[in-house]
């Protein structure tokens, strides 16, 4: 018996949440090495060096600074994106015309997923926003780009308020929907093209090829999504960051200056740890999402 919608979303949400938690524990370090490495690329020799640095300049807080907000980040826009998902994919059986429980093929389920990342974008940009100023506030004041200040959660949060006022908390955001559009449909299509491929060479249900393909599929997903959608990542980046200073350039205005100045190479800076954190961070978000909504759904199995 399927839940009601209502219940179906709850569950949506709350297994979204809990794979968004288990994705921050087990990538922030390299997370912080890739916002390091995109907005100061001259900074770095590589991403062993920046999370060397890191570690004798501030510590091992300094490789998890900016975890607080990339948790509620990560836990506010994969509830969001799992809930909005499970609900795109219900707006797609109804345009095509299939019944509530018919199963979608892999490219109608990327298809969901990139729609579904709009509505995680209008969530994830103020977090994000936050994160990435906290993880790159070292180099800010180093570098004599800002005053000396407070490196805590809501010090941050008070200075866009005072300064930017809350629409400055949305820095970035047509980036980040660039982002995450055409991104996702690259993680859910790869995502479902991998576990239906396990399934057909372990001949089973996809819901019952085991934990490490999951893991394996969920990286493999994330891969994809780095690997198109990384140069404008860092653009996301470097907007959110440097408009700290004051009113920064839009998209293409910021891509543009980086590619001129700086060269193609500059937006691929923080590729390594981004692919290196993939894996584990993609595969555990899968996991803790498959497995907790699997056991929630099951309360509703007769």
């Amino acid at each position: 018996m399927a839940p009601h919608p209502v219940v179906q979303a709850i569950i949506d949400l709350s297994a979204g949440a809990i794979g968004g938690a288990a994705c921050v524990f087990s990538g922030q370090p390299l997370d912080t090495a890739k916002v390091k490495m995109q907005t100061f690329p001259m900074l770095y020799r590589g991403f062993i060096h920046c999370i060397v640095s890191t570690y004798k300049q501030v510590g091992l807080r300094g490789l998890y600074q900016g975890t607080t907000p990339a948790l509620m980040a990560n836990i506010a826009e994969n509830s969001v994106l799992f809930m909005s998902y499970g609900f795109c994919q219900q707006v797609i059986r109804f345009t095509a015309g299939l019944h509530n429980e018919a199963v979608l093929s892999d490219m109608q389920k990327a298809c969901a997923g990139s729609v579904a990342s709009i509505f995680s974008s209008l969530v994830l940009c103020p977090t994000e926003l936050v994160k990435c100023r906290l993880q790159a506030m070292y180099e800010m004041e180093a570098s004599g780009k800002i005053a000396k200040s407070q490196n805590t959660v809501w010090s941050v949060v008070k200075s866009i308020m005072r300064n930017e006022g809350p629409v400055g908390f949305f820095q970035g955001l047509t980036t980040t929907i660039a982002r995450e559009v055409p991104g996702y449909f690259c993680f859910f299509g790869a995502y479902e093209l991998c576990r239906t491929t396990f399934a057909d060479y372990m001949k089973c249900d996809k819901d019952d090829i085991g934990v490490a393909p999951i893991v394996f599929s969920g990286g493999f997903g994330g891969a994809c999504l780095w690997l198109v959608v990384y140069p404008m990542d860092c653009v996301k980046s470097r907007i959110q960051v440097m408009s700290m200073m004051g009113k920064q350039a839009g998209f293409f205005k910021t891509f543009m200056t980086i590619a001129r100045s700086e060269g193609v190479r500059a937006l691929y800076s923080g590729l390594t740890p981004t692919m290196v954190r993939t894996f584990p961070a993609n595969g555990a978000l899968f996991l803790g999402y498959e497995a907790s909504r699997k056991l929630m759904m099951k309360q509703f199995d007769n």
